[in-house]
């Protein structure tokens, strides 16, 4: 074979690596030496953002630590579509099901890096648990909740409001927990769907189960961190992390719901 297919196998060898979430190049010799040749030759990091390109991909991030971070464009055969996600979490794609799990993710990534310098900050591992997720979501749907009654009080028109103060009401209206005829966690409880959406996560790399731990408590991927920092551009995420509803406590990190004691 000729140099540039040589390269272009190469090229397309480090892809493949980076949408397999759970293999990271200190667990692979190929992979490790294929992240440092990115690093390294400016022409192959070319070529390999050229064939992701081709694929609708985006290349977010490459490193030692996590490898090849890639994001799908909106029109990309890779996207993880509404259908596929209902499929892989057991989520009925109805609407208010979607929105339940939408404000699951967005507060699993405000909880999980609070500030903008653990986005920045690549030895930051963040911690995350359901019923920590469920909390700081229901206590945002009182504050949207207040809102909502506020603009009312003021005439405002509802539909000029945020995407997540029309959202708390399909959130608040389902039990934080309740159990099936043989004693699981029912899916359609906000804890049940945010376990669902959790392991989701797990599932793509992105959050590892704590040891020993059953009750749902997670630590960060530097691959979650790498996608956080795009999701931190989204209005609705920002929306949430400057609610009020999450507050850090030490320069560690540690973080408690406002109005109560609890650490998380």
């Amino acid at each position: 074979m000729s140099e540039f297919t040589d390269d272009a196998t190469d090229a397309a060898r480090l892809i493949v690596l980076g949408m397999r979430p759970k293999q990271v190049p200190r667990r692979d010799l190929d992979y490790a030496d294929l992240v440092r040749r990115y690093a390294n030759d400016e022409d192959f990091a070319d070529l390999v953002r050229a064939v992701a390109n081709g694929f609708d991909l985006i290349v977010l991030d490459v490193n030692e630590r996590s490898g090849m971070v890639l994001g799908p464009r909106a029109d990309s055969i890779f996207i993880v579509r509404i259908d596929e996600y209902a499929r892989r979490s057991t989520l009925s794609g109805r609407g208010l099901d979607r929105v339940i799990h939408g404000l699951a993710h967005l507060a699993t990534a405000a909880i999980a890096f609070p500030r903008p310098d653990d986005l920045a900050n690549d030895t930051y591992v963040g911690y995350v648990a359901v019923d920590q997720v469920d909390a700081v979501v229901r206590d945002a749907c009182r504050v949207l909740k207040e809102r909502a009654a506020a603009a009312e009080e003021n005439q405002d028109p509802i539909d000029t409001a945020p995407d997540l103060e029309r959202a708390w009401r399909a959130y608040e209206r389902r039990p934080a927990a309740s159990k099936t005829k043989d004693d699981r966690l029912a899916t359609d409880s906000t804890r049940g769907m945010i376990t669902k959406a959790v392991r989701f996560l797990a599932d793509q790399g992105l959050l590892i189960q704590r040891a020993g731990d059953t009750a749902g408590a997670y630590r960060t991927t530097p691959r979650y961190q790498t996608m956080v920092r795009e999701l931190a551009a989204n209005a609705a995420f920002k929306e949430l992390t400057d609610m009020g509803v999450i507050t850090v406590t030490d320069p560690t990190g540690s973080l408690r719901l406002v109005g109560t004691d609890d650490t998380l």
